[in-house]
């Protein structure tokens, strides 16, 4: 599923079959057919073409916004968990205080203070998301600097640095590989949420977000124009969710439950 997923993004990245922000005025809500399988809009754009370029738009958002917090959560986890001291106090207090709020929540705030564009969603999700790979990968190393390889690297005369990057952070790499695959469905549905209250990408450059928000007004008499959106959603966080459970299985089969964002 989530392959279909990225393949439709891609396709819808360089290619649609009409131009998903024409207008035709003239072919409003005409119902699926052979010259459009989904048929169009309140303004006669093709469902389709907007859906195809919607996933564009919602993926790349989805996986750019991974970079950030993956980076600097990697970074400052690290660090914090290996060196302690008082960075490693003051970050606590820094996730405690964010983590008091729901990420969508600051998510929210800090678009309303930037305005709804792309690279505004992308610099909010990875702030509302920072805190989850910082704590994963603090106590990942909290852990794993117990073990009698770090001591042994120690007494061979190796810095504390090299230490970090070269034994301790490979070891990591597993429950960081299954947080960011789940993370991804949490930015995709986040970003799905904003749009949908319009915060998210502007119109008329469609996301998934925005063409269920556009549709609400005329779900009675055309359904299909919302039930649509909401199955790609749906079946993006279903692909998402199976790969983030089989990743754990295979990377960590003592694991019982899969991380979640509440109790992370």
């Amino acid at each position: 599923m989530l392959a279909i997923v990225l393949f439709t993004a891609c396709l819808g990245a360089v290619w649609t079959p009409y131009d998903p922000l024409k207008s035709d005025l003239l072919n409003r809500f005409a119902e699926p057919s052979m010259a459009h399988l989904f048929g169009t809009d309140m303004f006669g754009r093709d469902v389709l073409s907007r859906l195809m370029r919607g996933a564009w738009v919602s993926v790349s958002i989805g996986l750019s916004t991974l970079v950030l917090p993956v980076a600097l959560g990697t970074l400052f986890g690290a660090a914090a968990g290996y060196f302690r001291g008082w960075f490693d106090r003051l970050l606590i207090m820094v996730l405690d205080a964010l983590m008091a709020f729901p990420g969508l929540l600051i998510a929210l705030g800090l678009m309303a203070v930037m305005g709804a564009n792309r690279y505004g969603v992308i610099i909010a999700l990875s702030v509302a998301y920072l805190p989850a790979v910082t704590r994963v990968v603090r106590g990942s190393v909290l852990s794993i600097s117990q073990n009698e390889f770090v001591e042994a690297s120690a007494v061979m005369g190796n810095s504390r640095l090299y230490t970090l990057v070269v034994h301790i952070l490979p070891n990591c790499l597993a429950p960081l590989i299954v947080l960011t695959t789940m993370m991804f469905g949490w930015i995709l549905l986040a970003e799905s949420a904003l749009s949908f209250l319009g915060l998210g990408v502007p119109p008329p450059e469609p996301s998934w977000g925005n063409i269920l928000s556009e549709a609400k007004a005329h779900l009675i008499r055309y359904p299909l124009l919302g039930l649509l959106p909401g199955i790609c959603i749906s079946l993006a966080l279903l692909g998402v969710n199976l790969l983030g459970d089989a990743l754990r299985d295979e990377l960590d089969p003592k694991s019982g439950v899969a991380p979640s964002k509440e109790t992370i």
